[in-house]
Parts: C-alpha cells; sequence; structure tokens
C-alpha cells in the first residue's frame, strides 16, 4: 500500500513528475509527509511556503492521512 501525492506547479519541476507514490504506513500525518519528501527532495524545503490539500480540503502538519485519501502539495502562487 502506498499514499499518492499529486504535485503542481513548482513542486512538479523539482520532483520531476506530477504523482508520486511513497510507501505507506509512514508517513502517518501531513507533516511526517512533508519531513519526508523533504528529505527525498531537499530543493522542497527551500520553497518559502507549501500548503497541502488532503481530499480536496486544506490541511494542518497533524492531520492523519490514510492510504485511500487525495494528497495534493499545493506550492506558492505569485500573481499581480
Amino acid at each position: 500500500m502506498s499514499l499518492k501525492v499529486a504535485l503542481f506547479g513548482i513542486t512538479r519541476d523539482i520532483v520531476g513528475t506530477s504523482v508520486i507514490e511513497l510507501p505507506a504506513p509512514a508517513p502517518a500525518t501531513v507533516g511526517e509527509l512533508l519531513a519526508e519528501m523533504r528529505k527525498q527532495y531537499p530543493a522542497l524545503g527551500e520553497l518559502r511556503s507549501c500548503a497541502v490539500a488532503v481530499n480536496n480540503e486544506y490541511a494542518t502538519h497533524d492531520h492523519p492521512l490514510r492510504t485511500t485519501d487525495e494528497i495534493a502539495l499545493i506550492p506558492p502562487v505569485a500573481g499581480g
């Protein structure tokens, strides 16, 4: 079983693909997921901010994750 994470914008560019899979059950929370992803892709740690959505809603770092969740990394967006 694995967690599938959709990537957009600069996060997709850093990782090199639009979807990655990480082994489950760990990481078990959004914060642990981000830590694992920053370990595997150090450039993600250089982003000023990066939101995580779980099942189409923004999630906090302590939000638990399940293998059935839709997870997405949402990079900072600039506009003008």
